[in-house]
């Protein structure tokens, strides 16, 4: 009868909008509704490509986040990896992180 909440996901600078279930990682959400928006690196904490700012809303960690790619001091400004970030409310985020190079670009190389 009652289902897991859902959550509207908005990313102001690019307009692009997704919902995401009530503990479930951000990331996770965004790639399997087939959106774009956040950078997509290594899904696991490792890369820290998905660097996000949450700046309206409530997350919790749905994992460890390295303070190679999070510092306190980020952690303490509400910057956290969507892949290890879940909503318990509607967000909206900045994407801090990006591709460090081209994949396309290195597929093309001889």
């Amino acid at each position: 009868m009652f289902g897991i909440p859902t959550h509207s996901i908005a990313i102001p600078a690019t307009g692009e909008h997704f919902s995401c279930k009530d503990h479930e990682a951000l990331l996770a959400a965004m790639v399997k509704l087939g959106r774009r928006g956040i950078p997509v690196g290594c899904l696991n904490g490792g890369c820290g490509v998905c660097k996000v700012r949450v700046l309206k809303g409530s997350v919790v960690a749905t994992g460890p986040i390295s303070r190679a790619h999070v510092s306190q001091e980020e952690a303490d400004a509400n910057i956290t990896l969507a892949c290890r970030t879940a909503p318990t409310s509607d967000l909206e985020l900045e994407i801090l992180g990006k591709m460090k190079k081209s994949f396309l670009a290195q597929c093309s190389k001889p």
